[in-house]
């Protein structure tokens, strides 16, 4: 069994190795600007504590985090929540995780009053993009807000809540 709960700061090791282990997995590596690289991976806990952020993590039976995902603002635009950060290993891929958690995330969005849930990806990723678009995200033309990532991403989608 399987269950999703809240981050906590003993998670804070655990998921930044899966994302730097998944991430390495799909050629997303930290000098081409994906979100390995970012300063903040190995605290996540205390960045997904602050306000209208939230992190979900998956975890097994014996409490060993197996993958994850966030949503927190988009930098340079407080007017949208940003998906960020969802990796998961093999294990748990496939299982309807990433959806519960973007659910999650939706539900959070509207109860902090937020309109539009964000993301920026790659075509690396094609199984996400796909799910992202059967959960009602459309493509964009160009990124919005200041992520730093947008450069690495080519894939930039919003879902109007």
């Amino acid at each position: 069994m399987y269950q999703i709960r809240l981050i906590q700061a003993k998670d804070n090791t655990e998921i930044a190795n899966i994302i730097r282990q998944v991430s390495k997995e799909f050629g997303l590596a930290a000098e081409s600007g994906f979100a390995v690289a970012d300063p903040i991976l190995d605290n996540l806990y205390e960045v997904y504590s602050q306000p209208h952020s939230q992190y979900w993590v998956v975890e097994n039976e014996q409490g060993t985090v197996l993958g994850g995902g966030g949503i927190s603002p988009l930098t340079g635009d407080n007017t949208r929540l940003e998906i960020q950060k969802m990796y998961f290993l093999t294990e748990v891929r496939g299982l309807g995780f990433a959806k519960q958690i973007l659910q999650n995330g939706f539900k959070f969005a509207q109860q902090n009053k937020f309109q539009f849930c964000y993301l920026e990806t790659t075509k690396d990723l094609w199984q996400a993009v796909k799910l992202y678009e059967k959960l009602g995200f459309e493509h964009l033309k160009q990124p919005k807000g200041n992520t730093g990532h947008s450069h690495a991403c080519e894939i930039w989608m919003e879902k109007l809540l």
